[in-house]
């Protein structure tokens, strides 16, 4: 049997660390459980990590969000037609298309036949499973309507990935623009400029200064294009780095929701996750203040997740959910109205999906208009630089006509 080291609080309070025999994480972390312990860390052993090798720490990160809900809604099918959940893990391991999919779901099969529950097993899974996952399991399994919640959960997971497909497939375009674009301009810097600069030095005439502007960039790029790249790996590398540090990536988000055309698209995005994810854990059963603090992980903008954290402490001294919401002047004030009519009708959930549907219909029409106007500006931009170097070349070459007359 694989051997875990594992981290946890005793019910003294006190932190206890060890290790354990068992068929998989999840089977660690039911007995924790049973034994009154609270796990904070599960993890196999350096010796049992080597025997398993590399590939199997990778494909725990393969699984992409797309996979991820049509594995959900395939295993929402079998559960909901009788099938029992150990057996239908089995047949969705027997079908997998990917070696990463099938892993998994052996892993998650092998916790289920050692004796933990599906929430579990998912929880000691960590990637691609979240809080949010975990917890409406977790809801499911409890209340005896696992069928259902898996169908609700496929259902946000697929509604999910579909308006993310929507937003990356409306970028396509403009982002093949730009670096057509780019990659022109550097051509000409680097290739037709310098033709001309080799018969505008052996005339020897001073030449106007937009030309030699032109000159100027066309020289430093062929000298050092190198930059170029190594400020956009910089960047790659580097940007994420530094929003890893809490205060920069709070100050980035604020000023994100501050910008004047992409701050209320944000908004409306983050708002809409929040109302969609918050309706999704209200209908399995998970109470508000711990749905709250579920939602604020999911959120990506960490000045509205701050938001959310601050409802969440008003929740605890008995307030609404409305009323913070409105004060803290992040949430649109329309979102809020909704929100306090389902509160005050007992019908939070439907309003909250209302909401999460209104904003995600006004973001695919913000970013259509947004990208409606971005592609003729690029094209636009990109000619007047054409012709500026166009311009620049010509202007050189009426002067020198000038002193040759």
């Amino acid at each position: 049997m694989p051997l875990f080291r594992y981290r946890s609080i005793a019910p003294s309070g006190e932190l206890t660390e060890g290790e354990m025999q068992a068929a998989a994480e999840a089977a660690v972390i039911s007995h924790l459980k049973e034994i009154g312990h609270l796990p904070v860390r599960v993890e196999p052993t350096v010796e049992q990590r080597r025997q398993a090798g590399p590939g199997l720490f990778r494909t725990r990160r393969l699984l992409t969000r797309g996979q991820l809900a049509v594995l959900t809604r395939e295993l929402a099918r079998l559960v909901g037609a009788g099938v029992s959940l150990e057996r239908s893990l089995g047949i969705l391991e027997e079908v997998a298309e990917t070696e990463a999919e099938r892993l998994l779901l052996l892993r998650l099969v092998e916790a289920i036949r050692a004796g933990s529950s599906f929430a579990d097993a998912v929880e000691a899974e960590g990637a691609p499973f979240g809080r949010l996952y975990v917890s409406m399991v977790r809801a499911g399994e409890e209340g005896g309507a696992l069928p259902l919640v898996l169908d609700r959960l496929a259902g946000y997971l697929e509604e999910s990935q579909a308006f993310r497909a929507d937003i990356g497939a409306a970028l396509i375009y403009p982002v093949i623009l730009l670096l057509v674009s780019v990659v022109s301009l550097v051509l000409l810097l680097t290739l037709v400029v310098p033709q001309f600069q080799r018969m505008f030095d052996e005339a020897g005439a001073l030449l106007p200064l937009p030309t030699r502007i032109v000159i100027a960039l066309g020289d430093w790029m062929q000298q050092y294009w190198w930059t170029l790249p190594v400020l956009a790996l910089v960047g790659l590398l580097g940007v994420p780095r530094l929003l890893e540090r809490p205060r920069i990536r709070l100050a980035w988000d604020r000023f994100q929701l501050r910008l004047p055309l992409l701050g209320p698209l944000i908004r409306k995005i983050e708002v809409a996750r929040f109302c969609r994810t918050l309706a999704t854990l209200l209908g399995n059963g998970v109470l508000l203040l711990p749905a709250l603090g579920i939602v604020r992980e999911t959120l990506g903008n960490r000045a509205l997740a701050e938001s959310v954290g601050r409802v969440a402490e008003r929740l605890k001294r008995g307030e609404t959910l409305s009323g913070p919401m409105l004060e803290e002047g992040r949430f649109p004030r329309l979102a809020c109205h909704m929100v306090r009519v389902g509160e005050e009708t007992g019908r939070l959930e439907t309003m909250l999906v209302d909401v999460a549907d209104i904003y995600d219909r006004e973001v695919r029409q913000g970013l259509k208009k947004m990208l409606g106007l971005l592609e003729p500006l690029l094209i636009l931009v990109l000619g007047v630089l054409i012709a500026g170097i166009i311009f620049s070349i010509l202007l050189a070459l009426l002067s020198l006509n000038e002193l040759a007359f």
